[in-house]
Parts: C-alpha cells; structure tokens; sequence
C-alpha cells in the first residue's frame, strides 16, 4: 500500500475522531433537550447550523450524527434511571425550540 492508497475515512484515527464529534454533538443536543429521533428528522442545513452552534465543524457524513443520537439514547436512559441525579436534567432545554419546532395546533 502506498501512501496515497491510504483510506483515512475508515482508519481507527477518523473512527475516534468521528466518535469525539459525536460525543460533543450529543452533550450539546441533551443540554437543549433535542432527543435522537427529533435530531435525525432535522434538515441536513439544520444540523449543519447546531453544529456551528455548539462550536464543531459540521460533520461531512451522517455516520457522525447517527452515532450522537445513539449517545442522546443512552443519555435518556440513563436520566430516567436515575431522575434524582443534577445531570439528569437538560440544564438549556427553554433553547430546544431553536432547533424543534412543536407541531402547531390548527385552529378548530
């Protein structure tokens, strides 16, 4: 193999890389209250703007995301096993809306 055969995308190195991204994109969408389902049904452009936000270079693929949202779940599963623990709690959930809009109710 020469060094231009190298594949760094699926080298241990990125592999990490991706899960350090992933694992900071989690803390910043459990501290807004953005659960895994609502962050894999945000536009690309939106989790793009989230990851600026939370001062990461968007990732290129959605690997990077998945892998946060399987953070985020066990992240909730963790919270609801332990509700009495201070990080159980999403300390800036008032900012998910930022993020997720809530369904608006027609009028009837």
């Amino acid at each position: 193999m020469t060094a231009g055969d190298f594949d760094f995308a699926h080298s241990e190195q990125a592999a990490k890389s991706r899960r350090d991204k992933a694992t900071a994109l989690a803390r910043f969408l459990w501290e807004r209250g953005i659960d895994s389902e609502e962050l894999l049904e945000l536009t690309d452009a939106t989790r793009r703007k989230l990851a600026r936000a939370a001062d990461i270079s968007p990732p290129s693929t959605m690997e990077t995301w998945t892998i946060a949202a399987e953070l985020v779940d066990s992240k909730c599963a963790w919270a609801l096993a332990n509700p009495n623990h201070p990080a159980a709690k999403p300390k800036h959930a008032d900012e998910k809306i930022m993020w997720v809009k809530p369904p608006i109710t027609p009028w009837t």
